[in-house]
C-alpha cells in the first residue's frame, strides 16, 4: 500500500511539475531594433514564477532566431542562473521602456553562477548564445514587445 501511495504522489508529482508546463508557454514575436536593422525573434513567454525559475532548462537546443522572455511583471533586480541549461545563452536584461541595459554573453551551461545586472528590470530575454554578438545587439538598443508598452508581440 505505501508503495502505492509513494507512486501516486511521484505521478502527481511529475504532472504538476514545470516540465509538464514548459510546453504551455504564451508565444509571440520580438523584434530587436539594432544599427543594423530590426532583429525578428520567435519568443516564448515565462511570467509566473513556475515558468520563470525553470526557463530553457534541460532543453539540447532552440531554433536560430528562438528565445525566452522573462517577463517580471514589476521590475527588480533578477538572479539568473544556468543550472540544468545545456545549451550557452546569452542574457539581455531590459528596462521597463525597452532599452537593453546589459548583456551576459555565452552563459555557461550548468554554471551555478548568479548573473545578474546590479540594478531592476523588467524583463530578461534569452537567446542562444554568441546570438547577440552575431547580430550586432548591444547595449542601448531597443526591444519591442507589449511588455515594455509598445504595440509588438
Amino acid at each position: 500500500m505505501k508503495q502505492i501511495i509513494t507512486s501516486i504522489g511521484v505521478g502527481l508529482l511529475l504532472a504538476l511539475s514545470p516540465i509538464a508546463t514548459a510546453q504551455d508557454l504564451e508565444t509571440g514575436t520580438l523584434i530587436i531594433e539594432t544599427e543594423a536593422g530590426p532583429q525578428t525573434f520567435d519568443i516564448e513567454i515565462a511570467d509566473d514564477r513556475e515558468e520563470i525559475s525553470y526557463g530553457l532548462m534541460n532543453r539540447e537546443s532552440m531554433p536560430e532566431n528562438a528565445g525566452m522572455l522573462f517577463d517580471f511583471a514589476q521590475p527588480r533586480e533578477p538572479a539568473m542562473w544556468m543550472k540544468n541549461t545545456l545549451i550557452p545563452l546569452d542574457m539581455l536584461f531590459i528596462t521597463s521602456d525597452g532599452t537593453i541595459q546589459m548583456i551576459a554573453r555565452n552563459a555557461q551551461p550548468g554554471s551555478l553562477r548568479t548573473i545578474s545586472p546590479g540594478m531592476p528590470v523588467k524583463g530578461v530575454l534569452e537567446i542562444n548564445g554568441g546570438r547577440a554578438a552575431e547580430l550586432g545587439i548591444k547595449p542601448g538598443d531597443t526591444v519591442d514587445h507589449s511588455i515594455f508598452g509598445s504595440d509588438d508581440g
